[in-house]
């Protein structure tokens, strides 16, 4: 593994040569660590090899914020079911970081030190884990192996693996020599449970995605939003989520001929003030949902003289503003990938997006179940968005057709937190 030890150190090295020429989020990853102190994990607050009675951890690591919220509902679980148990939450990017800090079932979030054998003696020493969760995509060889070495059980959740991935290439050998350091894999589908059964790995449960479990959680709490039902106003309403540049744009020629009584609402991912401004400047009739007058008369206004556009410009809110929408469009299709559609399929609405989707399980099996459409032009949104409109039939059968797929996801979390006490106690 000796390119796996030189890819980690040119990676360190790359971002903090990043970090140096101003780049902000490398900026904060070395930061982050370096206030963190690699050398402060052997005396962090649990001691464990110090202690009498030491507390028990269990540790979850994250790529990102994504994949966090993937294992939330695990963290969840597990410590209404296991109280006695401290949380470690690591993060390696600083968009989870930075985000989740201050999560409150955490007992202690920190950023994951460089995958090196040093490191991961370390961490491992720092606290008396039972277990360690792993979440989706983060192989971390060093730590992998510091963990079975300890003894101390890994469980990878909501793990998807394609054919081409590097572990079943001609070279990937040594890398799929690493997986035996892994006590179960929780995969997302049959096609990843395939791959890794033919190369000898039978210690694997397909439970589907942790994240449906979420995301259904959140709509059974949804809270109401007055100003958007005063915005909304007993119209139909068609929900912009986590768009970019390329996707508002795409509304604009839709927005000419939408219909009285229909409404948008834009929720950009970027609230920046430069990027509402060319919003507003796109839809100088729309309202700003941080500017919204609560005085204003807007129930006695004609279906044609109110306004029709609303731009979320603030966050941690979309998830929710999904129980107002008939349909959603979501964003990022144009760029590197959507952004989560399984927020809005949860209240049953159709999602329609861009090109680039095909990385996320649940966009592909809902474009071929007829519950997400996706476009590549105004023109094609257009055509979507209209029969969305106006074909009822067309419209409850995708609405259905979501609902149900989301029904069929469920249950991940249950089976995961079983796993977790057949590994510990049987």
């Amino acid at each position: 593994m000796i390119l796996y030890a030189i890819g980690v150190h040119l990676y360190s090295f790359g971002v903090k040569v990043a970090a140096l020429f101003g780049n902000a989020k490398a900026k904060q990853w070395v930061e982050g660590r370096k206030k963190q102190g690699v050398l402060s994990l052997s005396k962090g607050p649990a001691a464990a090899e110090k202690a009498a009675e030491p507390d028990a951890w269990i540790w979850f690591h994250a790529a990102s914020l994504g994949e966090f919220e993937q294992g939330r509902p695990v963290i969840e679980a597990l410590k209404k079911d296991f109280p006695q148990y401290k949380i470690l939450l690591s993060f390696f990017s600083p968009s989870g970081y930075e985000i989740r800090k201050d999560y409150p079932l955490a007992d202690e979030v920190l950023y994951l030190p460089t995958d090196t054998p040093r490191h991961a003696a370390q961490w491992v020493r720092r606290h008396h884990f039972v277990a360690a969760f792993f979440i989706k995509y983060e192989f971390w060889f060093n730590y992998m192996r510091a963990l079975k070495q300890a003894g101390i059980p890994l469980f990878y959740i909501s793990l998807i693996l394609k054919p081409e991935s590097y572990f079943f290439q001609w070279y990937g050998t040594k890398f799929r020599k690493q997986l035996d350091n892994v006590t179960h894999f929780f995969v997302q589908d049959e096609t990843t449970e395939r791959l890794l059964q033919k190369h000898g790995f039978g210690n694997v449960t397909v439970c589907g995605d942790t994240r449906f479990d979420r995301v259904a959680a959140i709509a059974q709490q949804a809270k109401p939003f007055a100003d958007i039902e005063r915005f909304v106003g007993g119209r139909k309403c068609i929900i912009a989520g986590s768009t970019w540049p390329p996707d508002e744009k795409l509304l604009v020629p839709f927005v000419a001929t939408m219909p009285d009584d229909y409404c948008l609402i834009i929720a950009p991912h970027d609230i920046s003030e430069n990027h509402v401004g060319q919003i507003m400047a796109m839809f100088p009739e729309a309202q700003r949902f941080t500017k919204m007058d609560p005085d204003q008369p807007l129930g006695s206004l004609s279906l044609s003289k109110r306004p029709q556009i609303l731009v979320v410009d603030t966050i941690g809110i979309l998830s929710q503003l999904y129980q107002y929408a008939r349909f959603v469009y979501i964003g990022g299709g144009f760029g590197v990938n959507i952004h989560n559609i399984q927020e809005p399929v949860t209240f049953g609405c159709p999602v329609v997006f861009g090109p680039k989707y095909k990385s996320f399980k649940e966009a592909v099996d809902l474009v071929a179940l007829q519950g997400a459409f996706p476009v590549t032009n105004a023109e094609g949104l257009a055509m979507v968005f209209n029969r969305l409109m106006t074909d009822e039939v067309f419209y409850q059968k995708a609405s259905k057709t979501c609902l149900d797929y989301l029904n069929s996801q469920l249950g991940a979390t249950k089976t995961i937190v079983k796993g977790f006490k057949n590994a510990l106690f049987s």
